[in-house]
């Protein structure tokens, strides 16, 4: 069904051409509508810029100020659970501020990485590896989609929720807009703000999780081709040592990828792990003791979602630490043993680099993993423990 909306998502057939970089296909999109990319055509670079520097100060440093704003001008009037509904999102936004500023100033190091894709793709010949590349390709542009309507879901369910209840569901201040008397006027102005970073919140999201996705598509064609060494009988033994040798530069290829993302990865997940704990545990807080069932549901989409932020990233990565065992694995048991000395030379070289696991840090600080994502989850139950053990919830019901 959806398939129909978002062809990309779907396989594509050998007869195709298909490129590893197609898979951000519907990310591109996006972040081409926030000024984050080029245009296509440079008479418009002008327009571009101003368009782009217009929503980076609209949303990364206007909008943030409205919601202190708020806080500061109408503190008194907030219920609890409106303050917490409101300060959950606050918190994540003034990150999302953060993460979105390292995706934008990093476009042209993912431009950079694209471009070893390409090389990558040169490799895939047979139609068995071609498959692959498709099939992640479309696995990519699904991840888009199904963060693109879970994030949708939970700005939808939220605004719901709260404009039944004739209450402003997040909170911003509006000059000359009294929010109270002009209530439907100052609530739609909240969902498109609202809305704008939110989607600017995926962009940066999605990002990280498809570009690592595709490394571990060509890790695994690599993983393949290390299993198939000297296993074609008849050939020579510089025809073997070529084969041994392209595998060599399509390790290097890929991390040369890797390395072109890892400053924007770094601190797009730094952020993200300072925040985890913080939101989930607001979110938690909000949930157990002020929400109810109507705001609730959206509460909890929200949480859904930023667990999402961290969960599928670090458990991407453990994956392509256990590929890089494999691919050591597959390479010494490969047929080297009668190889000549110019083989098992490189062959020792390549062994010593594929013992090296491809790794990610946290603005140099955590390891990206899911142990790491796992002790900032448990901050979030540190703070309700707190709550519970102080009975501060019931001092504010």
């Amino acid at each position: 069904m959806l398939s129909k909306f978002f062809p990309h998502i779907q396989e594509k057939p050998l007869s195709e051409r298909v490129q590893s970089r197609d898979a951000f296909i519907y990310l591109d999109r996006v972040m081409w509508s926030f000024g984050w990319t080029e245009p296509e055509n440079k008479r418009w670079d002008l327009h571009y810029k101003l368009w782009a520097t217009f929503l980076t100060l609209l949303v990364f440093i206007l909008l943030p100020i409205s919601v202190c704003v708020e806080y500061i001008h109408r503190f008194k009037t907030f219920s609890a659970g409106e303050f917490l509904s409101s300060i959950q999102i606050g918190v994540n936004m003034f990150g999302s501020s953060f993460k979105s500023s390292f995706t934008m100033m990093g476009h042209k190091k993912i431009q950079k990485a694209k471009m070893s894709l390409d090389k990558l793709d040169k490799r895939c010949l047979r139609d068995e590896e071609r498959s692959i590349v498709c099939r992640h390709v479309a696995l990519g542009n699904l991840c888009y989609i199904f963060y693109h309507i879970l994030y949708s879901t939970f700005l939808v369910t939220n605004f719901l929720s709260f404009i039944i209840k004739r209450i402003h569901a997040w909170r911003m201040y509006f000059p000359y807009v009294d929010s109270e008397k002009q209530f439907y006027i100052s609530s739609i102005a909240e969902v498109i703000l609202m809305g704008t970073a939110v989607f600017m919140d995926l962009c940066t999201d999605v990002c990280p999780l498809i570009s690592m996705l595709m490394a571990r598509c060509h890790i695994s064609l690599l993983k393949q081709r290390l299993r198939n060494l000297r296993s074609e009988p008849g050939r020579t033994e510089d025809e073997y040592l070529q084969e041994l040798t392209d595998c060599v530069r399509d390790h290097r290829l890929i991390l040369d990828y890797v390395d072109a993302l890892r400053s924007v990865l770094s601190g797009t997940i730094f952020v993200q792990f300072l925040l985890i704990g913080t939101v989930l545990g607001l979110s938690m807080i909000n949930l157990m003791f002020f929400s109810t069932f109507s705001t609730g549901v959206g509460t909890a989409i929200f949480m859904f979602c930023v667990s999402m932020e961290t969960f599928p990233f670090c458990y991407l990565c453990n994956m392509i630490i256990d590929d890089c065992q494999e691919m050591a694995d597959s390479l010494f048991q490969s047929d080297w043993t009668s190889a000549d000395r110019r083989y098992k030379s490189t062959l020792v070289y390549f062994l010593h680099n594929l013992q090296q696991p491809i790794t990610l840090t946290a603005g140099g600080v955590f390891p990206i993993c899911m142990q790491t994502n796992l002790t900032m989850v448990k901050l979030a139950f540190s703070v309700v423990t707190v709550v519970k053990q102080f009975n501060l919830a019931e001092k504010f019901q």
